[in-house]
């Protein structure tokens, strides 16, 4: 990689950490409140609030005036065009059912993408001040100390997996039946309820895999990338659901939800 694009992605990282705190800030600001505008979308069990609201809102202005000619698309429906070529992603609030029902387990997510690809990206857990970042070729940070996958620490049958489910009610039912095929084949399940989070705890050594179907850009972008640049390799299952692992694990994880999946369809 050019060392002048390198350099450019530095400067994406800045300006997503920067708009990831942030937003982060305005979130808290909400938490431990009485929300007074929470509705649904996809399911009755898919909440947005105005604390998701108002986190995007702030990413969207912030990014507007820090990078006037790139594109933003959010969660909650923001979607600006650009003509530089980057396009940057967001999720105002990874894990608004923890946030709404007190849970210490939400985030937010920002990521800047070229040509389709995420190059930079920030995760901030909001309820621990924890912030990951990346940079395409720059590696992987936890506030300022790098951080790296636990590469060589588990096979198989001694992998910490996390995962998570949908919300609607026909695809959970399935995600639950790979989970009731699996569980027995490797350490344990964990199910936190923030993507962003799992796949950052991932690239910080805390899990050895994370896997997830129906997922949109904002909810992986910039903890895939994180996951990368700590050293994770990732792919993609069977039914499209993303999977990220220890380079060690990736295969043997695969086949493994690849014939539960099977089964689930028998």
């Amino acid at each position: 990689m050019p060392a002048s694009s390198l350099s450019f992605y530095e400067q994406l990282r800045t300006v997503a950490v920067a708009a990831a705190t942030g937003a982060a800030k305005v979130v808290t600001g909400y938490a431990g409140s009485r929300l007074n505008d929470v509705r649904t979308k996809s399911s009755p069990t898919d909440l947005v609030s105005e604390a998701d609201r108002s986190s995007e809102q702030f990413i969207a202005a912030f990014l507007h005036d820090a990078r006037p000619d790139d594109a933003v698309r959010g969660e909650e429906g923001t979607s600006m065009a650009g003509t530089s070529g980057i396009s940057w992603v967001a999720d105002p609030l990874d894990g608004t059912t923890n946030f709404f029902f007190g849970l210490p387990a939400y985030s937010v997510s920002v990521a800047a993408c070229a040509d389709g690809e995420p190059v930079a990206g920030a995760v901030v857990d909001c309820s621990r001040d924890e912030v990951w970042s990346a940079a395409r070729g720059g590696g992987a940070l936890r506030g300022t100390q790098p951080c790296r996958v636990a590469h060589g620490r588990s096979q198989l049958a001694t992998a910490l997996v996390a995962t998570g489910f949908a919300y609607r009610p026909e695809r959970r039912a399935r995600q639950a039946a790979v989970v009731a095929r699996v569980i027995s084949q490797v350490r344990d399940i964990r199910r936190v309820g923030s993507a962003a989070l799992d796949l950052c705890w991932l690239a910080d050594g805390r899990y050895d895999a994370f896997f997830e179907s129906g997922l949109n850009e904002w909810d992986w972008a910039a903890g895939r990338l994180i996951c990368e640049e700590a050293g994770a390799a990732y792919g993609a299952l069977d039914d499209g659901a993303l999977l990220v692992a220890t380079p060690e694990l990736l295969a043997p994880l695969a086949d493994l939800l690849n014939r539960a999946l099977a089964d689930t369809e028998a």
